[in-house]
């Protein structure tokens, strides 16, 4: 019986446009996030500029709870953190015409909140965030030799979210921030090096080197604990 090659090459084109139209549609939906972030980030700035009290507000009401905890992570102390919490909102307040809408509004908050830690840690003996500026730590990335789950794998698992909190303030702030923003804001890398105005090769550095000085940190809080509960 003879093939009806034109029926197979029917079938073939079905299936290769079927498969376009998957494709396309899958980059259609970041292309849409994308423009739709972009259109909150133009109506925030349109806002910031009228000073609408409404939009500081929902601003307020949407990203405090990532700013506090933004601002303890940077800080270590509770009540220097609420400080520079209500010092960000105002800064936002007097500087929103600053905003223009191009980059995400939360890397433009965390700036705000990062420059204000900065500006503090030069009155205070506090640790300083302004040595991240000019740290003359090697730029080239650090990989990471090791068994068993990561870090990342650990930063990333619910049931550690408390022990990695706690172990982060431990670190150098250097690496801290970096996680913090990474991790638990969820930013990219070049979003990072936007807020913290380093190079990009720097911020991978610190982003490699905070993950594997996690790792010890978090065998040692594990370790210490069997024996402390045992002690009562």
């Amino acid at each position: 019986m003879p093939i009806d090659y034109s029926k197979q090459k029917t079938s073939l084109f079905k299936s290769s446009a079927v498969s376009n139209s998957m494709k396309s549609r899958a980059i259609a939906i970041p292309a849409a996030l994308n423009a739709q972030v972009q259109s909150e980030n133009v109506a925030i700035a349109h806002g910031l500029k009228k000073r609408n009290p409404e939009l500081l507000d929902h601003l307020i009401e949407l990203y405090q709870h990532r700013l506090l905890r933004y601002l303890l992570f940077l800080t270590g102390k509770r009540e220097v953190a609420e400080d520079l919490f209500q010092e960000t909102w105002m800064r936002v307040l007097l500087r929103g015409a600053q905003y223009n809408g191009k980059a995400r509004f939360d890397t433009w908050l965390f700036a705000i909140a990062r420059n204000l830690v900065i500006d503090l840690s030069r009155k205070r003996t506090m640790v300083s965030l302004d040595e991240m500026s000019s740290s003359g730590e090697d730029d080239r990335p650090y990989e990471i030799p090791m068994a068993g789950p990561s870090p990342l794998d650990q930063f990333q698992s619910g049931e550690n979210c408390a022990e990695v909190g706690e172990v982060l303030l431990k670190l150098d702030s250097n690496y801290r921030e970096v996680l913090v923003l990474r991790f638990y804001e969820e930013l990219s890398l070049d979003e990072i090096a936007s807020v913290t105005r380093a190079p990009l090769s720097t911020v991978k550095s610190r982003l490699y080197r905070g993950l594997a000085a996690l790792k010890p940190e978090m065998e040692q809080l594990r370790a210490s604990r069997p024996s402390a509960e045992g002690s009562l």
